[in-house]
């Protein structure tokens, strides 16, 4: 296990000795003492799943994992996850955030994002939180506004901009489990997918990396071998 590697134990053992009556001693508090962090990161198969809802529930849905270790945590998380088929983004990114607190959660790295300057395109309820927060945004429709002639005159479709590549990252997290939240959400993540730009559902993952990649430079970044840790 990754664990064992990072903290050169070896918990199967511990776990083994416990499991058949024996009681090993507690690892001391000078296990935990080490000057480097560990990150594992999972890979996806979404894009072989036709059709299927690019969203993690509570089954197990990776198909594999990469593990790296750094010397802080933004390098290592940046290492895990570009290992596993992401790209920072370069240009634009596209956002629907959530219920209330999931947005209040994105909104440090929203403004990270804007001050380093990523011009943001986000889904109605985001866009009017941005907007109220000072934070430049341009709004995005979502596909069952496409048929209002109006909003289709003044905004771009959430799913034009995936489908044609304007963007290069999205973050798409459900606010609610209603027909349309999840109907407007699907297609918004299923063409994601399927033009094989990097899909963020998860607040906490997308806010940690983009701290990540707009605190460091990928030239920045370090790749040593696990004998260096």
């Amino acid at each position: 296990p990754f664990v064992s590697k990072v903290l050169k134990t070896n918990f199967i053992e511990l776990a083994t000795k416990v499991m058949t009556g024996e009681h090993p001693e507690a690892l001391p508090d000078s296990s935990y003492d080490i000057d480097y962090v560990g990150v594992k990161s999972s890979q996806f198969s979404f894009a072989r799943l036709e059709e299927a809802d690019p969203i993690l529930g509570v089954d197990m849905s990776s198909t594999g994992e990469v593990a790296c270790i750094s010397k802080d945590f933004d390098e290592a998380l940046l290492l895990s996850l570009l290992s596993v088929g992401n790209n920072i983004p370069s240009r634009k990114v596209l956002l629907s955030m959530g219920d209330p607190k999931q947005k209040a959660d994105l909104l440090g790295a929203c403004r990270k994002l804007a001050g380093c300057g990523y011009a943001l395109y986000a889904t109605c309820g985001s866009w009017k939180y941005l907007e109220e927060n000072n934070i430049p945004v341009t709004r995005a429709l979502w596909p069952s506004e496409e048929e209002n002639a109006e909003l289709k005159a003044q905004y771009k479709s959430a799913l034009d901009l995936v489908r044609n590549r304007e963007v290069d990252m999205v973050i798409s997290i459900p606010k609610d489990f209603t027909q349309a939240e999840l109907s407007n959400g699907y297609k918004v993540r299923r063409a994601t997918i399927d033009c094989n730009i990097p899909l963020f559902t998860n607040a906490r993952l997308a806010t940690n990396f983009i701290h990540a990649f707009c605190s460091m430079r990928p030239s920045d970044v370090e790749v040593k071998p696990w004998s260096e840790f």
